[in-house]
Parts: structure tokens; C-alpha cells; sequence
């Protein structure tokens, strides 16, 4: 009797992939890519499912991200809070900005407003702890959100200015590849930056987020306190 060639189980069943699965997959393609090159389409091929099946995790690209940011945002440590809440705010928004120069295209996919509703409860203490210590300082509810957004704005900018920095310069095929401002600035029309010229690119490269911090902090809970309301019906 000729002998058949029976299948061996099921067949035409998808893998068995979880989410944690798929978040992994992501982040290596982002590191090995960069977040921009990242579809849905690529990632299902990278986990060795198809695209339709990777939909019943997420809704699209953005909700990727999303979740990759959320469960990166529960893993940062909460920093320890001084008494002074000038000081906690510092800390709260020094955690942040460590955590976004770790990952600074999670920066990028965040300069959109209204992110905040999909952070993780770890990173929405970090932003508690600065508008409860702008509060607790002096400021009312509207100034403290102000505060939040000012010193988000300056940590965003400061983290994509140095990333952006540092993508150049690794494009670049001169290894000392600098601005040097001297060779270039007319020193009759602008005779202070014609002189600094030469030492510019150096200055400008400094890490001196923590000192520009605490004197952003510092000018904020200043301004704001000084605020005189405005009286009854003007």
C-alpha cells in the first residue's frame, strides 16, 4: 500500500506572539533604524508574523510608540525629593531629562501636546511632583502648569538640539567638524560674535543643562510669585 504524507498537527495557525514579544522587536528596529523607518509593515516581518495579525496588539505606528514610551517611562526611577520644593522640582525634571537623553527619539514623538493622557503613572508622578512643588511654592494651579510646560519645552529643545548635534557630526566626513564663526561673520556688523567666533562651537557644546536648570527654575517660581492678580472686573 502506498504510504501518504500525513501532516504533522495543525497547520496555517499564526504564531503565538505577545505584546512584550512585539515591544522588543520594535525597540530593536529603532535602534538599528531609527523610529522614522519603523512600520507596522516592517515590524511584523522583524517578529515573523503578518501585519494583520500585529493589528490585534496595536492600533497603528503611533500607538506603538506610545507603548514603548509608556513602558520605558515605568521604568525610571523615582528620584529622591528634597524638602525645598524649588529643589523637588529640580529633581522631578532632571529624571526626565536623563530618561529622554537615554532615548532621545522618544523626545521627538513627544512634542506633540496632549501626550500627557497616555504616560505611564510613573512619569505622570515626575510631572505631579512639579506642579505639586510650583504649588507648594507659591504658585497657583495655572502658574504651576505654566512652569511644567516651560521647563518641558527647555528639556525637549535642549535633548533634540544635542541629538541632532550628534547625528551630524557622526555624518560628517571630517572628524573636526565644527562652526567656526570667525571665517564667516563680518566683525564691523557683528563685532561681539566675530570674537567669539572661534570658541563658539566649543562654548555652544558645553553640557550646561544643570546650571541653565536651576536658573530657568529659579526665574519661573520668581515670575510667578511676583504676579500680581488682577483685580474684580478688569
Amino acid at each position: 500500500m502506498p504510504q501518504t504524507n500525513a501532516p504533522h498537527g495543525r497547520v496555517g495557525r499564526p504564531p503565538v506572539t505577545s505584546r512584550t514579544q512585539i515591544l522588543i522587536a520594535a525597540r530593536r528596529l529603532i535602534d538599528r533604524d531609527g523610529w522614522e523607518k519603523l512600520t507596522i509593515r516592517r515590524l511584523a516581518a522583524e517578529v515573523g508574523i503578518g501585519a494583520t495579525t500585529l493589528y490585534h496588539h496595536v492600533r497603528d505606528k503611533e500607538d506603538l510608540l506610545f507603548l514603548l514610551i509608556q513602558e520605558y517611562g515605568d521604568q525610571i526611577p523615582h528620584p529622591g525629593l528634597p524638602g525645598e520644593p524649588r529643589d523637588r522640582i529640580i529633581a522631578a525634571i532632571t529624571a526626565v531629562h536623563d530618561a529622554l537623553a537615554e532615548w532621545p527619539w522618544a523626545a521627538e514623538v513627544l512634542t506633540a501636546d496632549g501626550f500627557l493622557v497616555r504616560l505611564g503613572d510613573s512619569a505622570l508622578w515626575l510631572v505631579e511632583t512639579i506642579v505639586a512643588g510650583a504649588i507648594d511654592h507659591g504658585c497657583t494651579p495655572e502658574q504651576a502648569v505654566y512652569v511644567v510646560r516651560s521647563l518641558w519645552y527647555y528639556t525637549v529643545g535642549e535633548i533634540l538640539v544635542r541629538a541632532h548635534s550628534a547625528r551630524r557630526r557622526a555624518r560628517s566626513e571630517q572628524p573636526a567638524d565644527r562652526d567656526d564663526l570667525s571665517d564667516i561673520l563680518d566683525a564691523s556688523q557683528v563685532p561681539r560674535l566675530a570674537a567669539l567666533g572661534d570658541q563658539w562651537s566649543t562654548l555652544a557644546s558645553r553640557d550646561d543643562y544643570p546650571q541653565g536648570l536651576q536658573a530657568f527654575v529659579d526665574g519661573l517660581l520668581a515670575q510667578a510669585t511676583a504676579a500680581t492678580p488682577p483685580s474684580p472686573g478688569r
